[in-house]
């Protein structure tokens, strides 16, 4: 899909927006959604900008860099995106290009930016006369995304260890698992970003102009502490998923002690019931004729006390006994006080 936009006259009118365009015009802005082929060469046509240009941000796993050809500047950056998924919302990076010569300036990416609509709107205002202008707002704006997304990504963080506190389920490790992949492709673009900021400054227009020089200064701020933010907000969740996978071996060694005693306990009596499983005669048992049930249910009862005996001594010794010890270390605190 193919969009063309000027500021035009009218612009304060309109609250800002931009004024949209039947066909290209010089000095306009030109707005490219998943283009397909026909739509590339004909732009290419349309504005001397190279083909390899315009369907360079079309690679989903392109990396952020600048290139000058021709007197046509690029520069891709990595922008994050939200997506719906089964799990919530997932958070990952798209690529879009920014190019611009004397003609016109191009916008090209595969799926629709916050950030562009922003500027459609009236929201963020921008001339499509100024590229460099508009490239500046653009990687401003960009940079506030990100961290809007990653204010996201921590509210959501702080949920579901919320849930993790009432409940531990296997659907919230997963969450927790792609918000940390999430983090991680953000701090990837997020460097990526900050060698294409850098680069702008030898752009010309840049250094000379006082009011271009004051909107660099704030992308390499916001940009900077995106990376800061990212950094941290990463830090947190891999020392969270640490503690909860050391929770998860907690609670199967717990699982396990308590299994073994069990295990344990039950097989005192398989044990004793095993010594007569073989049509054996009962102890004491006089003859085979004495058909008296009292020395079988004599040696019901002993296996039966000494179970509850050696269940009583497990249970009540110092490796199985946490509560003893909780107990007589709460009396050790008060004590102390």
């Amino acid at each position: 899909m193919v969009k063309y936009f000027t500021t035009g006259a009218g612009a304060e009118t309109r609250g800002g927006a931009l004024e949209q365009l039947k066909e290209f015009k010089d000095r306009c802005w030109i707005d490219m959604v998943n283009p397909d082929d026909g739509e590339c060469d004909e732009v290419a046509a349309l504005t001397g900008v190279p083909e390899d240009m315009i369907k360079a941000a079309l690679d989903d796993n392109e990396r952020a860099r600048t290139e000058f050809d021709d007197g046509c500047s690029m520069f891709v950056v990595d922008c994050p995106l939200i997506e719906e998924s089964d799990n919530g919302d997932s958070y990952t990076t798209l690529p879009l290009a920014l190019i611009y010569n004397e003609k016109c300036i191009i916008t090209v990416c595969l799926k629709g930016n916050t950030v562009l609509k922003e500027f459609i709107t009236g929201r963020e205002r921008v001339i499509c006369e100024n590229p460099l202008q508009f490239v500046l707002k653009f990687m401003l704006g960009n940079a506030k995304r990100f961290l809007y997304c990653l204010k996201q990504i921590d509210r959501k963080t702080h949920r579901i260890q919320s849930e993790m506190g009432r409940t531990m389920r296997n659907s919230e490790i997963i969450q927790l698992l792609d918000l940390q992949n999430s983090l991680v492709y953000f701090s990837t673009s997020l460097n990526s970003n900050a060698r294409v900021h850098e680069k702008l400054y030898k752009v010309e227009g840049v250094a000379t102009r006082e009011e271009m020089l004051d909107l660099y200064d704030d992308v390499i701020i916001e940009g900077k502490q995106a990376i800061e933010t990212c950094n941290i907000y990463k830090n947190i969740l891999s020392v969270t998923m640490d503690a909860y996978g050391s929770v998860i071996s907690n609670n199967a060694n717990d699982t396990m002690r308590k299994l073994t005693i069990i295990t344990i306990i039950l097989a005192i009596p398989t044990m004793i019931a095993g010594f007569w499983g073989m049509n054996m005669t009962v102890p004491f048992q006089t003859s085979e004729s004495n058909t008296s049930t009292v020395w079988f249910w004599v040696v019901i009862a002993a296996t039966a006390v000494l179970t509850v005996a050696i269940a009583f001594l497990i249970l009540k010794s110092s490796s199985f006994d946490q509560t003893a010890r909780r107990k007589r270390k709460k009396r050790k605190d008060k004590k102390e006080k």
